[in-house]
């Protein structure tokens, strides 16, 4: 893994480098939009600039994406409640040393990052005093992503072409139903598996949230059915509580989450797992430090999937656990995040630290993993990212590390308005 030190090195030295640039000024081309008081139009862009590295000893060859997204979007707002959003897509790479799933690069380590362009979202809302419904391609995020989510860490976004109504009876209490017909994946369209580009649904989503002060309780029924993929069909019903007690912003946090799938709609297997997150958190001095145990059932055979959700963010950054192992998993993890000091130049540094234990639910002991990332602004926009994720197998897979540097610029700006 001698390749992704000395990446890992140059990157640190890059973030150091780049630092003293946020006291050069705002540009004027990222001045915050004047709000529009009547039907309006404005541009919306995100563009990413990624260089990803992987180092996995599956594999005789390291993998090497440099790629670039850029996302384009027309956001109108009609007046009465209406609004529409048309938003398009592109990714180019500067090279084919990765396996993206449709270059064919399979004796390189995969990125899931091909080259391609499509419509990203395209959809109508119409939102009122307590009601609200949105029509067309969306995105959802849904609580922490753990369920539904649009895995926006991979360059090609996961949308979903949906209708989802929001209902909110009292100031403490949203009632959202989504029903999702397809769902548009980060692999693109033009991955070599037809399965890996879109997958057909029949999909119901309810999330009723009830908050109180810092806490808020939540309950959900999900059920998925895969219309092309009858395996992966499934019922999940679970609870979450979230909370803070802060004092001054210090003191303790908590997640507490328990839920149950089952087999569901056109499924041929028959199987019940459980799930539980526990995660008590403590903040002092704008530190944050929490710990945490995520169980996802599995009896050998079969385990708890969530084929919907942002995989990226849960079980460690090198992406082992995407697809849950049959025996289950049992991820028992440590972390700390903050900024370099309360002001200055430090203020603006934020960087995690995160140690993941992965073990099956019956069984033995998969591997461990430490994530580290640190990001930095450049201007108004514009940020940049260094992070780093490597898996040490015991069990599970094989030693892998991977290493991304990354821009990313996102703006608006109004391009008319009524008065």
């Amino acid at each position: 893994m001698k390749h992704t030190r000395n990446r890992l090195a140059m990157a640190c030295l890059m973030a150091v480098v780049a630092a003293p640039a946020w006291a050069a000024g705002e540009p004027a081309s990222m001045a915050a939009p004047v709000a529009a008081t009547g039907p309006s139009l404005q541009l919306q862009w995100d563009a990413r600039l990624r260089d990803e590295q992987v180092d996995d000893d599956a594999f005789t060859r390291n993998a090497t994406a440099d790629t670039l997204r850029v996302r384009l979007g027309l956001h109108a707002e009609f007046g009465n409640g209406w609004s529409g959003l048309l938003e398009g897509a592109g990714v180019a790479s500067a090279g084919d040393h990765y396996n993206s799933g449709a270059n064919g690069r399979s004796l390189y380590p995969a990125v899931t990052d091909p080259k391609g362009s499509e419509f990203n979202q395209y959809w109508v809302r119409w939102q009122g005093s307590q009601f609200g419904a949105t029509v067309g391609r969306q995105r959802l995020l849904i609580d922490n992503q753990r369920w539904v989510g649009n895995s926006g860490w991979r360059q090609h976004e996961q949308t979903f072409d949906a209708v989802a109504l929001q209902w909110q009876p009292l100031s403490a209490l949203t009632v959202s139903y989504d029903w999702l017909d397809r769902v548009h994946r980060v692999a693109g369209d033009d991955a070599l598996n037809p399965l890996a580009r879109e997958r057909k649904l029949n999909t119901h989503l309810l999330n009723a949230a009830w908050t109180r002060g810092t806490q808020q309780w939540t309950g959900y029924a999900y059920l998925h059915e895969d219309r092309d993929v009858a395996s992966a069909s499934s019922a999940t019903y679970g609870l979450r509580w979230t909370g803070k007690a802060l004092r001054d912003g210090n003191g303790l946090g908590w997640t507490v989450e328990g839920a149950r799938q089952t087999d569901y709609a056109n499924n041929p297997l028959s199987f019940s797992h459980s799930y539980w997150l526990l995660e008590p958190s403590w903040t002092q001095s704008g530190i944050t430090a929490k710990a945490g145990w995520e169980h996802l059932g599995g009896n050998g055979v079969h385990a708890l999937q969530t084929p919907l959700a942002t995989l990226h963010g849960f079980n460690g950054w090198d992406d082992q656990f995407n697809v849950t192992p049959a025996g289950g998993l049992n991820d028992r993890y440590v972390g700390v995040n903050g900024n370099f000091g309360s002001a200055g130049v430090g203020s603006k540094l934020a960087w995690t630290v995160v140690w993941h234990d992965y073990h099956a639910d019956h069984g033995g002991r998969y591997g461990s993993e430490w994530d580290a990332s640190l990001a930095f602004p450049l201007a108004t926009g514009l940020s940049g990212l260094v992070k780093v994720g490597n898996y040490q197998a015991d069990g599970f897979g094989r030693d892998s590390a991977k290493v991304w540097l990354q821009l990313e610029w996102r703006g608006t700006r109004g391009l008319a308005s009524a008065r």
